[in-house]
């Protein structure tokens, strides 16, 4: 057995607690290196005349990445303390493994020698709200949803969908068009909407922000975006809004007083201020998201910034009752200040999401103190590497779904926020070279997934469009010109996820087989069990697998020894 390839830590996402109960516990080993592991675990303080009283349990394997196999196992110490090794097998050969190395037999005479999980304290655990992993996400780009009051358009608005987006155009969407669209959304299954930014700002996306306490004037005022909270609740859908913490508009009146006062500006400690005077070109002199002069970096270590910002956290909750905050650029944000945010959102509403865009690996900002989830990325380019791009088969597709499932504890994992594409990236559809059946396989595959999913508007019938601003086309209302077959796939898809929440949360997955572009799946728990088969080929593939006994077709085409090309099929145990 390979040594160096032998990887457990005694926190994180190899040894947590996922409930007040219970600890999950992983190991990872070189793949194919091992046969069994055995978790040796005892109280440290269980003594008697025969020695330290330990037991063993066999662990399983939960999943095989491109390197490495991963050993699971859940555990309820009776009094919530753990010691415990890891006793490993590949044929006649043993090796147990502690936190003090390797032995050819487990030491009994200290338990020194073993990792230890000190005491489950029941305020550690990370608990992300409930309800989060029954919603399913709607993205809603306000510019471009729908124009339901045209009093509010900003100068120099354009006719609904009259040209394409740009940079800088504008058509006049706003609040009332989102009220008069709600039937859409709860007709296609949505429960939760994820709105970009809506607070004043200069642009058509209002990451710029002007001021964090107003409404922009094209969207409507307080009063209509009370209203769409209100009917948004009647509807069973919940409500998050986007909050750009890590930086502000060029017209923030405290960037605005810099700008006029420089050096002697009572503000200049509100931003990351290089030198004076400031300046704005060929790049600022200034700390901003990236070298954009237009945002400035927010000094969130400055006690003022802080306090302001978490008051404009706590006021969109206390007042208009919304339900969680999506936080932009959150990696660029100090630890410290989300601390604090944390606490003075969870204060208000103890069941608040509290969601970061974070692109890479985000355990730090997931240990309970900070984010209730991080946006899926490391699943959206897996899904479109195999899918849409063909650039990885269904093997490689496991293995990367497999390393992203063990990346994260598995409570963490159950909230993750799931997306295939959004305002920042292309529309799915264009990923797909505007194959729809692709496309049809990709909604199958987050919609199967563990995590709540999010829908980008227009995606659900068809839409296309390129890079930024080509992602941020005019929703478009004519249904003659909507894709109805889509709409009703994912609807479809919704209603399955509804009514069994095996394919949602509370079932595990895996990974039955993966051979070139036919991927095999199982999400199950004791009561249920659903088989997914999907060919992401233009061919028609042959399975090597037979459908167990007892099984039976709920969705998609039936099957006897193949799968038509971009075929799917969705089997329930009886």
């Amino acid at each position: 057995m390979l040594r160096e390839a032998i990887y457990h830590r005694a926190g994180n996402n190899y040894a947590y607690a996922y409930d007040e109960t219970t600890l999950h516990i992983r190991l990872r080993t070189k793949k194919g290196d091992v046969d069994s592991v055995t978790l040796i675990h005892g109280d440290p303080y269980d003594w008697t005349k025969d020695g330290w009283q330990t037991s063993r349990s066999l662990m399983t394997l939960s999943g095989t990445d491109e390197y490495f196999d991963y050993y699971f196992i859940a555990i309820k110490p009776p009094f919530r303390r753990l010691r415990y090794g890891f006793e490993l097998k590949n044929g006649d050969e043993k090796l147990v493994f502690t936190e003090k190395g390797f032995y050819n037999d487990a030491p009994f005479d200290d338990t020194a020698y073993y990792f230890c999980f000190p005491f489950l304290n029941g305020i550690d655990v990370f608990r992300a709200p409930s309800w989060v992993k029954d919603t399913v996400w709607y993205q809603i780009f306000p510019e471009r949803f729908a124009n339901g009051d045209t009093s509010n358009d900003p100068e120099g608005s354009l006719p609904w969908a009259s040209e394409e987006p740009k940079f800088n155009n504008f058509f006049g969407g706003d609040f009332q068009g989102v009220i008069d669209h709600i039937d859409h959304l709860v007709k296609l299954g949505v429960t939760g909407i994820y709105f970009t930014p809506i607070f004043k700002a200069k642009s058509n996306h209002k990451y710029d922000t002007i001021d964090y306490l107003e409404i922009d004037p094209q969207f409507g005022d307080k009063e209509t975006f009370k209203q769409l909270v209100k009917v948004c609740h009647e509807n069973g859908i919940k409500v998050m809004l986007d909050a750009v913490f890590n930086h502000s508009g060029y017209y923030f009146e405290p960037f605005q007083d810099v700008l006029q006062n420089q050096e002697n500006s009572s503000y200049k400690n509100w931003f990351h201020l290089r030198e004076f005077p400031i300046q704005t070109e060929p790049r600022p002199n200034y700390d901003a998201f990236a070298f954009e002069k237009a945002m400035p970096k927010l000094n969130t270590e400055n006690p003022e910034v802080r306090d302001y910002l978490l008051k404009v956290a706590r006021y969109w909750v206390e007042e208009f009752d919304i339900d969680g905050w999506r936080l932009d650029v959150a990696n660029e944000v100090d630890h410290s200040f989300w601390r604090e945010f944390r606490t003075a959102v969870k204060s208000i509403k103890p069941d608040a999401y509290i969601l970061g865009e974070i692109w890479h690996d985000s355990m730090n900002w997931l240990q309970g103190d900070q984010f209730d989830a991080v946006m899926n990325y490391p699943f959206t380019n897996a899904a479109l590497d195999f899918v849409a791009k063909e650039t990885i088969d269904a093997k490689v597709f496991a293995e990367k779904i497999t390393a992203v499932l063990h990346m994260y504890p598995e409570n963490v994992n159950e909230a993750a926020f799931n997306l295939l594409g959004s305002h920042d990236t292309k529309r799915v559809l264009t990923f797909c070279d505007e194959n729809k059946d692709k496309m049809k396989l990709l909604f199958l595959l987050m919609l199967t997934f563990k995590g709540t999913p999010c829908i980008y508007y227009g995606d659900e019938i068809g839409m296309t469009g390129g890079n930024d601003p080509g992602c941020r086309k005019c929703m478009e209302w004519d249904e003659t010109e909507q894709d109805l077959d889509l709409f009703n796939h994912i609807q479809s898809l919704l209603t399955l996820r509804q009514n069994h929440k095996v394919l949602a949360n509370d079932g595990e997955i895996k990974f039955i087989n993966a051979t070139e572009q036919t991927l095999v799946y199982e999400r199950s728990t004791e009561e249920e069990s659903i088989w997914i088969l999907l060919n992401a080929s233009e061919n028609s593939a042959d399975l090597s697998i037979d459908i167990p006994e007892g099984y039976s077709l709920i969705l998609g085409s039936s099957i006897s020894d193949s799968l038509p090309a971009y075929g799917f099929s969705i089997y329930r145990r009886n």
